[in-house]
């Protein structure tokens, strides 16, 4: 088991290193979608919103594939995995949207993988005295 979490581990992690630092860097060409998404993209370009996403995703891959911090990689992935599915499906129609179910996978895997560090984060409040 431990071998497949490692296997996730990179995968994922390399995925969110690559595709965040295309966010900063632009060396992977990546076709601007149409109509809505389109506009949302291009707002969220020139606003520099991708430039910070990309940065998160890069810092998040970065502590997944270094093996440190790993529950925290995963806390801030988690959110920009969430905005990976709902553009697709609610943008996109579902288009592009299996390798976002991979990523989406690989994340929930690996959030399982590691839930004993979850657990306070899932449990019920306490009253702090």
């Amino acid at each position: 088991m431990k071998r497949v979490i490692l296997v996730a581990r990179i995968l994922l992690g390399l995925v969110f290193v690559v595709f965040g630092a295309n966010l900063i860097l632009h060396f992977l060409h990546m076709p601007m979608p149409t109509g809505d998404a389109g506009q949302l993209s291009e707002i969220m370009d020139r606003s520099k919103w991708m430039t910070f996403t990309g940065l998160v995703q890069l810092v998040g891959g970065i502590l997944l594939l270094v093996g440190r911090y790993v529950p925290l990689g995963l806390a801030l992935l988690a959110p920009v995995i969430v905005n990976i599915l709902l553009f697709h499906f609610l943008l996109l129609s579902g288009s592009g949207s299996v390798p976002a179910l991979v990523v989406t996978a690989l994340e929930v895997f690996l959030i399982w993988a590691y839930r004993g560090y979850f657990r306070t984060l899932l449990g019920s409040a306490h009253e702090v005295s």
